[in-house]
């Protein structure tokens, strides 16, 4: 995927998550830390009911803007669901699970900005 690309996938996820109003959502650049995917997107949701809501805006977005059709997993306890967009993928996490895994640290403890509109 392009850059230019990444960044429109990456919009497309942010804009998701900022719609149902997701918390502390940082966006980390893993290009060079994995061949898999370019982008990780952690955000905090504060219930199970927004994480769940917060994944279906993420899956809906992407779709709708030709992504293609995201994978989503770990919506039955909702507390921490993962969208895999393909060269981004969100981790959409309850507060004290987010604490408790630190995916920060691993995928850099410096976030990039948040993409502009």
């Amino acid at each position: 995927m392009n850059d230019q690309d990444i960044e429109k996938l990456t919009r497309t996820i942010v804009d998701a998550l900022q719609d149902v109003k997701a918390q502390d959502i940082r966006v980390f650049d893993t290009a060079q830390l994995s061949p898999l995917f370019e982008r990780i997107i952690i955000a905090s949701g504060s219930s199970g009911r927004q994480t769940r809501a917060l994944a279906q805006s993420v899956q809906s977005k992407v779709r709708d803007n030709g992504f293609g059709h995201p994978r989503m997993e770990g919506q039955e306890n909702s507390e921490w669901i993962i969208v895999d967009c393909g060269a981004a993928v969100a981790h959409i996490m309850q507060p004290i699970i987010r604490s408790y895994y630190r995916l920060e640290e691993i995928w850099g403890e410096k976030p990039l900005p948040l993409p502009a509109d």
